[in-house]
Order: structure tokens, then sequence, then C-alpha cells
């Protein structure tokens, strides 16, 4: 394997998802044993679903009252560029991701506020929990990457490595070191055989962040 050659990978995720943040602390691990270079994008939980009709009851009224930490990352990436996200993204989930819960809107105000300040972002941008001025822009970024993988059975996070995009990789918990190593060239294997199109099953614990 060739570690230095730089891959360029582009994520969509929610803040607010469990297994966005775990995918993106795996590629955080991948970056420290090889050249990577991660784009981060804003995909909303509440576009994914707004329109379907099978969705339970509770898991709706869950990802409307979690919209605003996506509206204030895209809030983040208009006014301050995709590092300035990165940059969020870390503080914000190093404060939601240490156990499972779902916080509340008070909560995610809260942890908001503490991350913008943290990496030395304008605390107005908490703002934009609250606000449409950033919806556009949000649902923009949150096209350009479900177009990559479809608009069927997808969900949050998406990767696109080399440009060959899919939904996923969706992991329990954090690989860590050599093995995160090994499940991004894994990743990377199956997203360059264009006939490759799912591998699955189901999910039987709450996902491990530590």
């Amino acid at each position: 394997m060739d570690t230095t050659r730089d891959t360029v990978v582009d994520f969509w995720f929610d803040p607010v998802c469990p297994y966005s943040w775990t995918a993106s602390r795996w590629l955080h691990e991948v970056g420290r044993g090889r050249q990577l270079t991660v784009r981060h994008h804003v995909l909303s939980l509440y576009l994914l679903n707004r329109d379907r009709t099978d969705v339970a009851p509770e898991y709706r009224r869950n990802v409307e009252a979690s919209r605003g930490p996506a509206k204030v990352a895209t809030a983040v990436l208009t006014r301050c560029g995709m590092e300035a996200l990165a940059d969020f993204y870390t503080a914000f989930g190093n404060r939601v991701f240490d156990v499972w819960r779902r916080p509340t809107s008070a909560e995610y105000h809260e942890v908001v506020g503490a991350a913008l300040a943290e990496v030395g972002l304008p605390g107005d941008l908490e703002d934009a929990m609250e606000s449409e001025e950033y919806d556009e822009a949000m649902q923009a970024s949150h096209d350009s990457g479900v177009d990559l993988v479809g608009r069927g059975d997808v969900g949050t996070p998406i990767t696109s490595i080399g440009g060959v995009g899919f939904f996923g990789p969706v992991l329990n918990a954090i690989p860590r070191g050599e093995h995160a190593v090994q499940v991004f060239e894994g990743a990377r294997l199956l997203a360059g055989y264009p006939q490759f199109f799912e591998l699955k099953r189901t999910r039987q614990q709450p996902p491990v962040f530590t």
C-alpha cells in the first residue's frame, strides 16, 4: 500500500448522528496512518426523512427536534469555510458522543455554543439553530451528497472516496490504528468496483464511542 499518495475523501454528515461520528473519527484515525484529505459537508437527517411515510412517529419527533446543529454546521461552512466546519464538528461531537443518548433541544444549544467558543468561531452562529437563513445552502449540500448515491434507502453518513460515493460506512465502534487503515482500504476497494451496491447486517447494540 502506498501511504505517500494523498487520497481525497468527501464526507457528508449530520452532526447529531452517532454513526456519522464513528465514521468521522475512523477517518481521523486513518489520517494518522496514511495521506488523507477529508472534505466535510452537511447532510440533514430531517431532510432525509421529511417525505418518507414509513418513519416511526417517535423517530420523526427526534429528528425534527435535532435540526438545529445541522443548520449551525451549514452556517459555519457558509461563513467560515470547510476547515472551520471540521473543527466545529470535532468540538461538538466530543461533547455529545461520550455516551449514547438523545440530547434535548436546550442541551444542543448549550453544546453548540460551547463548541463555537472552543474553536474561536463567532457566537452569533448559534442563531442559525432557529433561523431559515441557511436552509437553502443546507439543502444544496444535502442534495450534493444524496445525488451521489441515489434517493432510495440511504442515510448518514455518505462517503466519497476518490469520487465514488456510498452510504456509510455504518460503524458501531471506531476502528483504531492499523485496523482503521485496513477498514479504509476495504471500503476503498469495494467503492472502486462499479457493480458493488450493498453489504449489510442488522445492528444489535448501541454505538460505542471510546
